[in-house]
Formats: structure tokens, sequence, C-alpha cells
């Protein structure tokens, strides 16, 4: 069977009920194979078998679900309250609450201002109390809204309909309000989806014309005027300028491009016009794969909020159950008054629904996954920020994390005076070394001629070329064989002693550098030292990681001991451990975790695969536009900008705290609400009205972590 996929931005999709209703209403469709509901960001994904149903009959589905499909590039928003259906029920609920209190308050007949509460009741519960029977009737579930419903429907059967009335008035607006809290929560990846323009300027068939980026094809070339966002992932064919990738990787400083370089979906151009052959579709580019991965980082649970919903799915069932007994036991057993145990039961209930409780964590969560994303950090899932908050060992990978993963010459010196050769200065020696280098593709011999190049030297001519494995080249030059590699070539093969530079030799090693040794037979005529530079940020984000609460800064490398102790030197890190295959990192992260306890790996997303793997949390530096590093890794940084590892854990130590906040202040204010509740110092308004105050208030306090 051949199936296809499709994947629909939908309104009015705001919580897990209606994820369900979702559900409900369309796995039943003929032709539907699969169905993911995401309710964080409002999108449903099918997959369906287009021999049996169409695109058109899947939106029409959706659209008498009450989900209605929207453009591929529009995330629903709330509607305005005046025409949004549960605002205006509440609102009406409201009305006709005050209606009839006033008519009661000037001597109506009793019966007038019932007539007014029980309207209230019926409209203001109306979406809720569907929720509550739907839950129990198609899920055999209890509910929040179950117990509100119950509780209402008592308190007016028991003589209080103006208690029921404002009870579903008051539990109706934080109904009437979660569309809008959504809104707030799907804030980064709106902001995410406005990055890209929606209009691309193309060159087809010798001339410029705008196309909708979804037509934009892999291979086309596009224009990006200044201040233009890019329209999709590309190399850059024409042009020079500088890019502000700050939009997809947090970098705060604007990025020079030029030809050959690849640019991102979303980032800004600055002063100069450029022109890029695309190398991603607008549906696989950077920020299509950042978007779609928040959204499903969103749908998953970290270990708390799993708990919290395990013990709501028994928690409102037993409160149901305690509320019964508190109405029957009493006056059964002890001969107490029915009505004044039957109204503690209804109080009991509202006062210990667990309504703050539950949605603690996952608005709490939702928001920081958005922030880290903004800031071009991308968690992979609730449990990660968790882990995250617990970190207390980062093992670094040195290539590519610690260093730029590119070696540089930072020092020639020359030596050929003592071959009596007329060699006197270090640009004779620069072009003796890149004449003989010019045809390896070794990363040692690509930093010489790129050295080379840069200070303007040209190198000399060669012949013969020829790669000594392990141990650097040789080439003919002026009719003498001209040997660069390892001081022990020069030693071992060819027997030339080194004692008069091997104290600068000794000295450039124990600095980590990497040193050759440009001569020939007769002796060395000038060393070149290389090494593969620190980050210029790396030293301080060490100090950051420190500061953030990490005991251990450990370094992985296999690269040798003497090289990784002078870069350990350099940074201030705590531990080292050099000459590492890959198993052996993964065999030093499951040590670390035995030692400290949770660790976070920092590699490439790669190599460093298994040890990515076996830590607490593996972390890919660099991840922009690399599809291995953003699928290996658990958290992407997708800058090459280590200190946004600091930001991650400080962001997880942020939330972990206002969970932690949320969860006590829910749990006090229901344990005095249900305290006051059983010995009836709280009546029901006083129980919903407090019930209600915890929820916005635990709701307001979990959008702090939208702020950077």
């Amino acid at each position: 069977m051949t199936t296809k996929q499709l994947e629909l931005r939908v309104a009015n999709l705001d919580c897990e009920h209606d994820a369900v209703a979702i559900e409900r209403g369309v796995r039943g469709q003929a032709g539907v194979v699969n169905l993911k509901v995401y309710p964080k960001s409002a999108k449903v994904a099918l997959t369906y078998d287009p021999e049996l149903t169409k695109p058109e009959a899947l939106k029409v589905r959706l659209k008498d679900l009450g989900f209605a499909p929207l453009d591929a590039q529009e995330m629903a928003a709330p509607p305005a309250p005046w025409s949004n259906p549960k605002v205006l029920t509440s609102a009406s609920s409201g009305l006709l609450l005050l209606a009839g209190w006033l008519i009661g308050l000037f001597g109506a007949p009793e019966a007038a201002p019932i007539g007014f509460y029980v309207a209230a009741i019926l409209v203001g519960g109306y979406f809720f109390g569907r929720e509550a029977l739907e839950d129990l009737v198609f899920e055999r579930e209890i509910g929040i809204e179950l117990l509100m419903s119950v509780a209402a429907i008592v308190a007016a059967v028991m003589g209080q309909p103006g208690e029921g009335a404002a009870l579903v008035f008051l539990y109706s607006i934080s109904e009437a309000a979660e569309g809008y809290t959504e809104e707030k929560t799907r804030a980064a990846i709106k902001a995410l989806m406005k990055l890209v323009p929606k209009i691309a300027l193309v060159r087809r068939d010798g001339s410029e014309r705008e196309i909708p980026v979804e037509e934009l094809a892999v291979g086309e070339v596009f224009i990006v005027k200044p201040g233009q966002a890019i329209a999709t992932d590309g190399v850059v064919v024409t042009g020079s300028s500088s890019v502000n990738q700050a939009p997809v990787t947090g970098e705060s400083v604007p990025v020079e491009k030029h030809p050959g370089e690849t640019v991102f979906a979303g980032s800004i151009n600055g002063e100069g016009a450029l022109e890029a052959r695309a190398t991603k579709t607008f549906a696989e580019n950077t920020i299509a794969r950042i978007i779609h991965m928040v959204e499903e980082a969103q749908e998953k649970k970290g270990k708390g909020q799993r708990f919290i919903e395990r013990f709501g799915a028994v928690y409102s069932p037993l409160v149901l159950l305690v509320g019964i007994l508190i109405a029957v036991v009493p006056p059964i057993l002890f001969g107490m008054e029915w009505a004044t145990w039957i109204t503690r039961a209804t109080v009991f209930i509202v006062a210990a629904a667990p309504c703050a409780l539950v949605i603690s964590i996952p608005i709490t969560l939702v928001a920081s996954l958005g922030t880290g994303a903004r800031n071009g950090v991308l968690i992979k899932g609730g449990i990660y920020v968790e882990d995250l908050a617990k970190i207390r060992v980062v093992a670094l990978d040195k290539t590519g994390t610690l260093t730029r993963g590119e070696p540089d010459v930072t020092d020639v010196i020359v030596c050929g005076g003592k071959t009596g050769d007329p060699i006197g200065s270090p640009q004779d020696v620069l072009a003796l070394a890149a004449g003989v280098e010019d045809r390896s593709e070794h990363p040692l011999a690509r930093a010489v001629a790129r050295h080379a190049r840069a200070q303007a030297v040209t190198p000399v001519k060669a012949d013969q070329f020829r790669a000594l494995t392990g141990a650097g080249a040789s080439a003919l030059v002026d009719g003498v064989t001209l040997y660069v590699g390892s001081p022990d070539l020069f030693i071992s093969r060819l027997g030339v002693g080194l004692d008069d530079v091997r104290g600068d030799i000794e000295r450039m090693q124990s600095e980590g550098k990497t040193v050759i040794v440009v001569g020939d037979e007769r002796g060395p005529r000038g060393i070149i030292a290389i090494r593969d530079n620190i980050r210029s940020n790396a030293r301080k984000a060490i100090d950051a990681l420190h500061a953030a609460g990490v005991e251990k800064v450990v370094m992985l490398t296999g690269d040798n001991d003497r090289t990784a102790q002078a870069i350990a030197r350099e940074l201030g890190i705590d531990e080292i451990y050099a000459d590492l295959k890959p198993k052996d990192k993964v065999a030093k992260v499951r040590e670390l975790a035995q030692r400290y306890g949770h660790v976070a790996m920092v590699g490439d997303g790669v190599n460093d695969a298994p040890a990515l793997a076996e830590a607490t949390v593996g972390v890919a530096m660099g991840a922009a536009g690399t599809d291995v590093a953003l699928e290996t890794a658990d958290v992407a940084l997708m800058a090459d900008d280590l200190e946004k590892l600091a930001y991650a854990l400080r962001l997880a130590q942020r939330n972990r705290s206002v969970v932690n906040q949320n969860l006590a202040l829910s749990a006090v204010i229901i344990g005095v609400l249900v305290v006051g509740a059983v010995t009836g110092a709280f009546s029901l308004p006083v129980a919903v009205i407090g019930h209600e105050l915890s929820e916005f208030v635990v709701i307001a306090s979990a959008l702090r972590m939208l702020k950077t």
C-alpha cells in the first residue's frame, strides 16, 4: 500500500481534550492509516491511502469537527473575545448570575432569580459539561470538568443555585482563557514561522521573477536584497554581505558571507545583495526542521509531567469518591444533617480539584522549550529539560567543540643558516613548505597552504611529490629532495639530528602545538608550528559552566596527552582524558556518571554519537544545517557557541525552580481549601474563587519562562 503524508494547521485546537476529539472523529475515516495531533502547536499530521481518500475530504472532515484547516504558513490564533463562543457563553453566564442576584436583591419572587441561576449554569457549563460527558462516555475518565459539573448540579439541587451559578461562571472563565494561554506558549513557533518570507525572488529563463517560497526548488538561484530574510538554505554564488543569523543560531554578531559559504533560511541579509543556490526546499530547510523539532519536543512529556498526569487520573476519581463519602457517612453513621454535609462535600470537590497542579508542569515546559529555540538552543523534549537541570559533569570533545576544528599555523622559525643555504626569512620557509604540501590533502598541509595565501607568499615550484604515510611528504625542489614532516621523520628515517632546534620544538609541543620540520638530508631549514586554535570564548564558556553549578568540566579527546594538557591549562578544565578512541569515550562517560551522577556530553553529533547516547544528555555543537547533528543529540546548540550550553543549563534550572514553585503553591492552596471545605469554614464561592485564582497564578508563573 502506498501512503501519503498531510500536515495541517487547524483552528480551535487548544488542549488535550480537543486532540482527543479530533482522534475520535478522524480515526474512523476511510483511508486514514495514521493520525498524530499536536495540541501545543495546533497541528494535525495524517498518513492516508490516496486510493481511499483525498486531502480535500480529510480537510472537510476536520472542518465538520470544528477544527478548520489553515494555510501552510499560518498558525491558529484564538478568535477575538467578542467572537469566541467560550468567552460569549462565560460572559452570558456572568450576566445571568448578576441579573438573578439583582432580582433577588430587590425582592422578586423566589422562582425568578432561580430561573436566572439555572440559565447561568446551563449556558456557562455548556462547553466544560459537554467535555465532562464525552470523557466519561468515550474515554471512561473522570476529569476536573466532571468534578465541577457535579458540584454545580448538586449545589443547585440542594437549594443553592446562586452558588452553583457562581461556580460555573468562574470556572467557565478559566476555560475561555485556555486558548489565549496556548497562544502565549505558541509564541516561539509563530516567531520562527514569521522569519521566512512568503515570496522568493528567483532567476528563471534568464529573468528575475517572484514565486511563492514553497515553489523554490533545490538548485535554483534566488536573490536576496539588503535587509531581506533569506528564503531557504543555500550556498552563496555571487556577492558578499554580513548576515544576521541570530534568529536561527542565536549568534549575537552578524557573520560575513562570501561565495561558497552556507546561508540559512530565516537569517537576515545585511548591506550587500546576495545570489544563492538553494540546497533545501522550503519544507526541509533549517527553520522548517527547527519548527518541526520544537513541535515534537513540546509533545514529549517529562517524567514529572507524566507522573502528574497519572496522579491526576487517579486523584480526580478519588476526589469524587471522598466527596460522596463526606456527604453520606456523617448523616448515616452519626445522624448529622444531610444538607450540611452534602454542602461540605460539594465545596470539598471544588476545593480538591487539581487544576493548578495538573497544568503547573506542561505550561512551564512548553514555554521553556520555545524560549530555548528562540535563543539557538533546541531541546528535544521535556525529559531533557528536567535532565539538564540535574547535570553535575560536562564532558567536552576537544576538536570542534573547545577548538575551531581547523588547524592554523602559529609559528614559523628559520634555521636554514645551519645548512649554509640562503634562507633568511619565515616567508622563505613558508614558501618551501607550501610548495611541497601543495598536492597534499592532509589537514596540516592545508593549514600551511592557507597560511601562505594569507601571507601572500608564493609557493616554490616542486616536482615528484610523494606522501610519506604517518610522517609527512617530500618533493623535488631545485634538484634537491625536500622533506616536510614530523621531527621523527628527520631523526628516525633520515638520520638528521635536530639538537639545535630541540628546545624550540619541545617548547611549542608543550603549548599544545604540532611541529613540522622543513629540510633535507643535510638538516632542517625551518620549523612550523600548527595548532587547532581554541575558540575565542571557550574560557568564558568554561567559567560560565562552573558558575551554572557544574562540578567538573572534563575534556575527552583522541589527541595526544601533551596537547590536551596544554589546552586544559589554558581553559581551566578540571580533568582530561587523552588518546581516546570512540569506544573509550563511551567508557569514560559511563565512569563519570558512576562517580558524579548526571553527565552531559558535548560533541559534533557525528563522530561522538556513541558517547552522546551514553550520557544523560547528549549535546551537539553547531547543529544549524547539519542533519545528523540535529537527529543525534538530545540538545542541539545551533551555533558553534559553547556559552549556549551554560544558557541551556540555566534555562533548565529556572524551569525546575518555576515548576517547584507552582507545585508547592498548588499543593498549599488545595490543602487550605480542603481543610476549609471539610470544616465548613469555606463556602462554595470562596472555594471556587480560591481554586480559580490558584490556576491563574500558576499560569502567570509558568509564562515567566517565555522571558529570555
